[in-house]
């Protein structure tokens, strides 16, 4: 759910649903609870509330915090894993013209069209699914380069460094795809914990009396805006090639711009 919310709703829609819906239900429950129970207003209660808060509160942050350390982590990872991806093609496009103009001019073919496949293939790939085209791509790159026959021993040392550039890209690719297909973002479990502290947070923020409606309200509208602000952190950055704050195809498109430049 929380994955199809990602890829279908832009994140700045996300963020306002996720206030508006938090902050106007904690306002509806806050009124009835004001105008159920009266007595709480008095404030008699604020002593053990002041006692509870501060740990409900401390638990919540330590948690949030916990949640987008690991997932920052986990976007920085994709990150590494594109970068490496199209820092293999770049080398693969430095090392090119050692060899014969006819030899060099496949190989950035061959690089071009993988770039280019990748790249289209990126929506589909971010969720772990892969397109015949980008994998017909790299599979003619590999039989471009096992094609080459050396010549001289700069030719020589030159496909040796290209092979070893063109398993870096492979696994760079396979690595990237996997981690996109296996990363569900957090389980069940852990989302249930995550909901279970927020709404202590909001809980207490509610029950806590005050006279002055008004500064009630207020109060109580700036803790629903913080949960929902750490909410949409945690969705966000819960799947590392999906959303604002997730990796991007631009290593690769970086490649297939230079390639396509006049030579």
């Amino acid at each position: 759910m929380a994955r199809w919310i990602v890829m279908n709703l832009p994140p700045g829609w996300l963020l306002a649903g996720l206030v508006v819906v938090i902050a106007g239900g904690t306002a509806v429950v806050q009124m009835l609870v004001r105008h159920r129970f009266p007595r709480l207003r008095q404030g008699r209660h604020n002593e053990v509330a002041q006692y509870l808060f501060p740990v409900v509160g401390l638990v919540y942050g330590f948690l949030i915090g916990f949640m987008v350390l690991v997932l920052w982590g986990q976007v920085n990872s994709a990150d590494q894993t594109t970068r490496n991806e199209g820092a293999a093609a770049v080398q693969l496009a430095r090392g090119r013209n050692v060899f014969s103009s006819a030899e060099s001019a496949r190989i950035r073919q061959g690089l071009l069209e993988y770039g280019r496949a990748a790249v289209a293939e990126w929506p589909r790939a971010a969720v772990g699914r892969t397109t015949p085209e980008a994998e017909n791509a790299l599979n003619r790159l590999h039989r471009t380069y096992e094609d080459i026959k050396p010549r001289n021993d700069s030719q020589r040392a030159s496909l040796t460094s290209s092979l070893a550039s063109l398993r870096e890209l492979t696994d760079a690719r396979t690595v990237r795809v996997l981690q996109a297909r296996t990363n569900t973002g957090p389980p069940v479990s852990l989302w249930m914990v995550i909901f279970l502290n927020s709404g202590l947070v909001l809980g207490f923020s509610v029950i806590f009396g005050s006279e002055q409606t008004r500064m009630h309200y207020g109060m109580v509208g700036a803790v629903s805006a913080l949960v929902a602000a750490n909410l949409f952190l945690v969705t966000e950055l819960a799947y590392p090639y999906l959303g604002e704050l997730s990796s991007s195809p631009e290593p690769l498109n970086a490649v297939v711009q230079v390639l396509s430049s006049p030579q």
